[in-house]
Parts: structure tokens; sequence; C-alpha cells
């Protein structure tokens, strides 16, 4: 059994918080950005204008900045399809982002990934994030922890942003490695992804944080900080 620095008592609190910050889950009913909706195949609207087809939209803030997600199963998942709400595919390059290195050497470490929308246009995600670590060449497994599904689609207005997080694991089945940044980069609706961004870890006060691992993985796409405690 694989042992980490997320503690069994962190991971209650963790996983409590993971699951009300996960979008893309399965079952019947979901909590995004804290305000809960139930999927019944037609369009519920939570803080905003109901959109059109087998979608749900949630509107809420973010550090001040608006954030619109709308949901959907249906319909293409190839690059530059329109989806509702006429947002495309994020390519990648209007997304800014950032990574913060939380809890270093404690139960709970992780890393933040931060995506915000700077770019003029509307745009959607999904899935997890296509993440290496370090000069390595493997892609990290989806969490474990994180509910099932991700094939939902998270459109993020300009200025919106959406997170991911790396849980990093001490003693899992290989090496410690080291590292101070990785690459990211997006998927489609099929599992393809686009063009890799490096990215530096930094610690809460902006400087460079490097980080080790044994394992790792990460979650899907949220509209709130996974593992936010």
């Amino acid at each position: 059994m694989r042992t980490s620095r997320i503690s069994t008592a962190t991971l209650a609190v963790g996983t409590a918080a993971l699951a009300l910050s996960l979008t893309a889950c399965g079952g019947s009913g979901s909590a995004v950005g804290g305000a809960a909706s139930t999927r019944t195949g037609t369009t519920t609207t939570v803080g905003g204008s109901a959109g059109a087809g087998n979608a749900r939209q949630v509107s809420g803030t973010d550090d001040g900045k608006n954030v619109l997600a709308s949901v959907s199963r249906s319909g293409s998942a190839g690059g530059g399809t329109v989806t509702s709400g006429g947002a495309v595919l994020c390519a990648g390059d209007e997304m800014a982002y950032s990574v913060l290195h939380r809890f270093p050497d404690q139960p709970g470490e992780h890393l933040l990934i931060t995506a915000r929308n700077a770019g003029s246009e509307p745009c959607w995600v999904t899935s997890s994030p296509s993440v290496v670590l370090g000069d390595g060449s493997d892609v990290l497994p989806h969490s474990t922890k994180d509910a099932p599904g991700g094939s939902a689609r998270i459109t993020v207005r300009p200025g919106g942003k959406v997170y991911s997080a790396v849980a990093l694991f001490a003693d899992g089945p290989g090496p410690r490695t080291a590292a101070a940044g990785l690459s990211i980069a997006l998927r489609d609706g099929t599992g393809h992804t686009g063009r890799a961004v490096e990215q530096d870890a930094r610690d809460g006060e902006g400087a460079p944080s490097s980080f080790t691992w044994s394992s790792a993985d990460v979650t899907n796409w949220n509209t709130a900080r996974p593992y936010d405690f």
C-alpha cells in the first residue's frame, strides 16, 4: 500500500474539501464553487442565466474575478469546436499559469496549479492537465482520490481561473526525485494534449521552491482549489 505525506487525518479533511471542489464528477449531484446542483439531463443554472442544451452553468467569484463554469457532456470535442455558450477549447496560449508549492515536507504536500484565462474570449478545459515533473518524461496519472469522470467541460471567462493539484507522495515504490518545476499541457475531449508550458514552483512568498517525490498524481480541473485546507 502506498503511503504519503498526506496523512489519514489530513486526507479526511482534504477529501471533503476536494469533494466540494470537483466539477467533473459523476453521480446524482455535484458541488461547484460552493453551490450544489443535481444532474437531471436538463439545464440547471445556479447564480446565472440558463444556457442551452444538456449543460449546467454555475457563476461565482474568485479573488474578484467572475468565473462561469458551463459543464456539458454532449457534442464533439475537437479543437475549435463551438460548445455551449460559443466557447472553444482552450489552446493554451491564452492561459497564464502559476504553481504554488503548499506544505513543503509536511503532511498534505502538493503543488496547486492555477490557470487563468488571460485572453479576451471564453474557452473551455476538460479532464486533468497533462503534467510532467522536472526533467522527466512520464505523464502523471489521474488521482485515485479524485471523483470519477473528467469528461465535463469547464468554460472559463476572460480573467477567470481553474485549478488542479499534484499530490506529492514521499513513500511510493520508486526512488525519490527532486525538481523545481514542471510542464503543463491542456487536453482536448479525446485526451490529446496541446503545447506544454514550463513552469517553476513557488512558495507562498513567491520565491522558487524545489520539491521531492517518489510518486505523484494529479486532479481534474476544478473551479475551486483542490486540497484547500
